[in-house]
């Protein structure tokens, strides 16, 4: 294995001992995009993930929200203080915050007190098809409360990571144009979830039209499919693709561990990537698989953060 270094752009930790994740806490399980997710409902601890991580040279990490519990969204970004005290994991934080909660602006001062928190992601309301989609509904990118919100973002220095279907991304491109100097970073490749011909030509043109904006850039991750093995030959287009609209400065590799450990090891994925960007140059390698993440995120060196 090459010394290649990795920041993981997208990972997750939770206690449920000591917190209240109501997902992963509730008897009642939510509908989920990778089906049956019992798997997930242990704890899952900076010791845990460098066991998935072990034998790649995993140098810092970026941790993203999991959906906390809703009467104390800050309360994520103060147990994680304790979890980088013990550990030094995660380097970035991405908080959670509801951008169109009246308080809003309260729990992004909470947050922004926190010196690793780097962002913010509040998935906004989605439609569950492309023909379904409303423009302005509530909770949408096209809300305006939502969008109060979201304008708060500049403020903060916070950027904004968007979990949304491909079917939305104009939507997004919009608010890239109208809010220019808040970064915006696509999760999960823009949820390419149908790999059908038509829904992967609709992905791409969506995916095209984002990459359009400047501000915009991309978590290449989350591309596993309920019933069927992590591979290259099932993703690599799909990579390959989106290294070609957003160009290798503007996209990242991340794991999305342990919530992708339901599709395949944390080995498969990455060595999955390595594979499919090897013939490309070892400088714009490293960009991908850490460089571009220290950039966006606005990460210290890693000999400051040890």
């Amino acid at each position: 294995m090459t010394e290649l270094p990795i920041v993981d752009a997208h990972q997750h930790f939770w206690d449920l001992a000591r917190n209240y994740l109501p997902w992963l806490c509730d008897p009642e399980p939510i509908p989920f995009r990778y089906g049956n997710y019992d798997a997930l409902r242990r704890n899952y601890l900076p010791e845990d993930y460098l066991r998935d991580a072990a034998g790649h040279h995993v140098v810092q990490t970026v941790y993203v929200e999991t959906e906390w519990d809703p009467a104390d969204p800050v309360g994520e970004s103060r147990w994680l203080a304790e979890v980088i005290a013990a550990s030094g994991f995660p380097h970035g934080i991405v908080a959670g915050a509801r951008l169109d909660d009246p308080a809003v602006e309260e729990v992004l001062a909470g947050h922004a007190a926190f010196t690793r928190v780097r962002g913010i992601r509040h998935k906004p309301t989605a439609a569950a098809a492309p023909d379904r989609v409303q423009p302005g509904a509530p909770g949408s990118m096209g809300d305006p409360a939502w969008r109060r919100g979201y304008a708060l973002l500049e403020r903060y220095r916070l950027s904004f990571d968007l979990q949304t279907p491909w079917w939305h991304l104009a939507e997004a491109a919009a608010l890239a144009h109208d809010f220019p100097r808040t970064q915006i970073i696509l999760n999960h490749t823009g949820l390419p979830a149908d790999r059908s011909a038509e829904g992967l030509a609709g992905w791409r043109e969506a995916m095209a039209a984002l990459a359009a904006c400047s501000n915009v850039a991309v978590k290449i991750s989350g591309l596993g499919q309920p019933g069927q093995p992590w591979t290259v030959a099932a993703n690599g287009r799909v990579v390959r693709d989106t290294i070609g609209s957003f160009g290798v400065e503007r996209c990242l590799f991340a794991s999305n561990f342990p919530v992708d450990g339901l599709c395949a090891s944390f080995d498969t994925i990455y060595s999955g990537f390595r594979t499919i960007v090897a013939d490309l140059d070892p400088a714009d390698q490293r960009r991908l698989f850490h460089d571009n993440a220290v950039r966006i995120y606005r990460l210290e060196s890693e000999r400051a953060v040890d």
